[in-house]
């Protein structure tokens, strides 16, 4: 199945940049049906790499909390209409997969993948919150991408 893992922060404001480096890190994994995409925001031109898979998971960092998240599978069912706001700062995954459909007609499987952070300060160091995230999301993310039915 051809999978796309779009992971997605800011790396220089430290447990934020945890979806951009497992984006990083599935690059790493070679694996002929599956592309990586890290990026600092999802954008509306995703769209065309979106339309050229049958699914996609969008990481990102959840928001800091005491006691911290789990790490939050979410499948995203794409409504009709965007946001009235489709800029990088205010869009959503769901904004970019109604775009894919309404540009390209195409739908693939979309999830969304949070993993747990602490801090959001300034600067390139993950937490161990966010870095044992990080590492519980490649496990999920593999088991997923190499073994979905089980």
């Amino acid at each position: 199945m051809k999978t796309l893992v779009i992971g997605y922060g800011n790396t220089l404001r430290g447990d934020d940049g945890v979806g951009y480096r497992l984006a990083e890190a599935v690059e790493d994994w070679h694996l002929a049906q599956v592309e990586a995409y890290p990026c600092h925001q999802i954008t509306p031109d995703l769209a065309a790499l979106i339309a050229d898979q049958e699914r996609v998971f969008f990481v990102d960092a959840a928001l800091p909390q005491d006691p911290h998240s789990p790490l939050i599978l979410t499948r995203l069912m794409p409504g009709s209409e965007p946001s009235l706001t489709f800029t990088g700062h205010h869009s959503t995954p769901m904004d970019l997969l109604i775009l894919t459909q309404q540009l390209y007609g195409q739908s693939p499987l979309a999830y969304t993948l949070l993993l747990p952070t602490w801090a959001m300060g300034y600067g390139e160091d993950l937490s161990p919150i966010a870095q044992t995230g990080l590492i519980q999301g490649l496990r999920w993310l593999q088991k997923l991408i190499l073994n979905p039915d089980g």
